[in-house]
């Protein structure tokens, strides 16, 4: 059974061996999400698309707000089930058993960061090249375990790869992240040779060791060669994401028209419990603004959700600290809830992620993701060639392009791809396509 006192650590990945002082009064953890916010791979999430592409003149969520909106979610999620977990032992679990706010917090900023532009369709477009693509040939090039890497791309995988890998350049340890916060990030904590039929998993074979060694640190279960169950914390950040994306979502559909106002209400109040329904449809009554209802139903569902997810933790907090815990906590919520949430979920799958726009930009982004990983995955392959040559100069030095084997040679291009933005990669797309000369 795992414990507190292990679970929660500030120890420093890549730091390990060195001993520094504060010069100011934040925690380990506050450092964390300050070095978070301060990251380029942060600010580029600006233009990483969340569900709908570019709206216009109505904002809607990218990645860099929703992430924002997970964490403050996520703070409030963690500070719950500190209070409450000091509350039920009556004693000091751990020493930074206040800090559970703070690092998930940090975590959640950081769950995106290894999205590829343009989101699931990229990850396809990644993964297909190579599983049924032009790039298939390479599959005798590579161990099994890398094969499965690469036709399986996964974010969340490459986000703890961008987290802590020494690119060229840059510091040992990467981001230099705390221990805890580096494991909760990790939703699915195994490696692609146990992917299942959703393909999701934690690290590639380049950052097992990595993972290992912090799993160790933690005191993570090990259920068997490279797969762990999850650090209890993940249950908080997964729980943060699932409550933001899907009310927000529901929110962003009501400003862009495609659910009607009534609609949009009617999902929303099917939150609310049946002693606290006339109050909140009493001050609906006098916000007369329609978009400020909606935001006052949103606030006041996301409320709810976050003190249900905090009684869920705690109610199956052992079964999570022996790693038998096979569920999400917004399947634990009360019924009502549970209901309402899964209302939305179906809707969310019928009239926003399968609309016009939607559907329009993943065939774009696709086809634009493909076609870089084939260009740029050639010239890494054949750097002899001019073509090549000229390409590979678009590389920033800190990719490792020169690696020794074919598999290090891919990931810096994954690298390289991963981390642009939509507008990015859609420009850089039409250069190389020569659909467009740069301005002389």
């Amino acid at each position: 059974m795992m414990n507190w006192n292990s679970l929660l650590s500030n120890k420093r990945f890549g730091m390990e061996d060195l001993h520094l002082k504060n010069h100011d009064d934040r925690t380990e953890f506050q450092r964390d999400y300050d070095r978070l916010i301060f990251s380029a791979p942060f600010r580029r999430l600006q233009n990483k698309t969340q569900v709908f592409p570019l709206p216009g003149s109505v904002f809607v969520h990218n990645r860099l707000t929703h992430s924002l909106e997970v964490a403050c979610v996520g703070r409030s999620l963690g500070n719950g089930v500190s209070k409450k977990i000091q509350q039920q032992y009556g004693q000091v679990v751990s020493p930074f058993m206040d800090e559970i706010g703070a690092i998930v917090s940090a975590a959640c900023l950081a769950h995106d960061l290894g999205n590829p532009p343009f989101g699931h369709s990229g990850e396809k477009a990644i993964a297909t090249y190579f599983s049924e693509g032009e790039g298939a040939f390479l599959k005798d090039k590579m161990t099994l375990n890398q094969w499965k890497d690469i036709i399986t791309f996964e974010g969340n995988a490459n986000a703890f790869r961008l987290l802590t890998h020494q690119f060229n350049g840059r510091r040992k340890g990467g981001f230099a992240l705390t221990y805890s916060t580096l494991a909760s990030i990790a939703k699915y904590p195994y490696s692609s040779a146990y992917a299942e039929k959703k393909q999701k998993f934690g690290f590639f074979q380049s950052e097992k060791d990595d993972f290992t060694k912090i799993a160790h640190e933690l005191g993570l279960i090990a259920l068997e060669k490279e797969k762990y169950v999850r650090h209890p914390l993940v249950y908080l950040v997964e729980a943060a994401d699932d409550i933001c994306y899907e009310i927000m979502d529901i929110e962003d559909a009501h400003k862009l028209k495609i659910l009607t106002t009534e609609e949009t209400q009617d999902l929303l109040l099917a939150f609310i419990p049946h002693e606290r329904i006339k109050r909140v449809r009493e001050t609906l009554q006098i916000v007369s603004d329609t978009n400020e209802q909606i935001a006052y139903l949103r606030s006041t569902v996301i409320g709810l959700l976050i003190d249900a997810c905090v009684d869920a933790f705690i109610l199956n907090e052992t079964s999570i600290l022996k790693g038998t815990f096979a569920s999400s906590l917004i399947k634990n919520i009360p019924e009502t809830q549970k209901n309402a949430y899964e209302l939305c979920e179906i809707l969310s799958k019928k009239r926003i992620y399968k609309s016009k726009d939607v559907v329009d930009i993943e065939i774009a982004g696709y086809n634009i993701i493909y076609t870089l990983i084939n260009k740029f995955s050639t010239a890494v392959l054949q750097p002899e060639k001019s073509y090549s040559n000229m390409l590979l100069s678009r590389i920033p030095q800190q990719y490792q392009t020169d690696s020794a084997n074919e598999y290090g040679k891919i990931l810096a291009v994954l690298d390289f791809i991963s981390g642009m933005t939509d507008i990015y990669a859609l420009d850089l797309y039409k250069k190389i396509n020569g659909m467009s000369l740069p301005t002389l």
